[in-house]
């Protein structure tokens, strides 16, 4: 019988959104426990790591935080390919990067991996006074393309924590106790790549 707790998950998470929508602002509140009101723009593509200790697994992310201004989106799919995890923002206050998100979404199920924990994040949930974007259409559109989705707030850390726990309890959930459940030979012989592998 498996114990628990002795399941190691590392897990490459993207983070995909319209330039401003708080992408690097939400990962450095989770990593870092920092924010701050004028953050710089991302450029090409940053990586952290993190690691949340759940009850049943150890989840190490590998986090890339892609940059959201449109020159760079022809290098995207070099983040997103391979990823176990991807979470889309957009900003509350803009209907430009909801529709953003959306093109995302269709992006990744179009090209991405179908067992990808995949989440629609509404970004600046404290800028309610500015709100252009509704949560119920949010979460309409979750819904209908069978996403996970929270607002957040990286500014109060409101859901920030909660967002990447969810993550890290799919993942756990998806991730057989026993590696024998994962063939990771055939990974190997596509180019190196791999999803996220358990070890014991």
């Amino acid at each position: 019988m498996a114990r628990t707790g002795n399941k190691h998950i590392q897990a490459k998470l993207v983070l995909l959104g319209d330039m401003g929508t708080g992408k690097t602002s939400l990962v450095l509140r989770f990593v870092k426990g920092q924010f701050f009101e004028y953050q710089e723009s991302t450029i090409g593509a940053a990586f952290f790591t993190q690691v949340l200790s759940l009850n049943e697994a150890t989840v190490k992310f590998d986090i890339w935080d892609t940059a959201g201004q449109e020159r760079y989106h022809s290098l995207t799919p070099m983040y997103y390919r391979g990823a176990a995890a991807a979470v889309v923002v957009y900003d509350i206050s803009s209907v430009d990067s909801f529709i953003r998100a959306k093109k995302w979404v269709q992006e990744l199920q179009r090209q991405g991996n179908p067992n990808m924990v995949m989440v629609l994040v509404a970004n600046k949930a404290d800028l309610q006074d500015k709100r252009k974007v509704e949560n119920e259409e949010g979460e309409q559109y979750a819904k209908e393309n069978e996403l996970f989705f929270i607002e957040t707030s990286a500014k109060t850390a409101q859901n920030v924590n909660e967002l990447f726990y969810e993550i890290a309890m799919r993942l756990a959930k998806a991730c057989p106790a026993r590696p024998s459940g994962i063939n990771l030979q055939d990974e190997a012989q596509e180019g190196g790549r791999r999803l996220f592998c358990c070890s014991i």
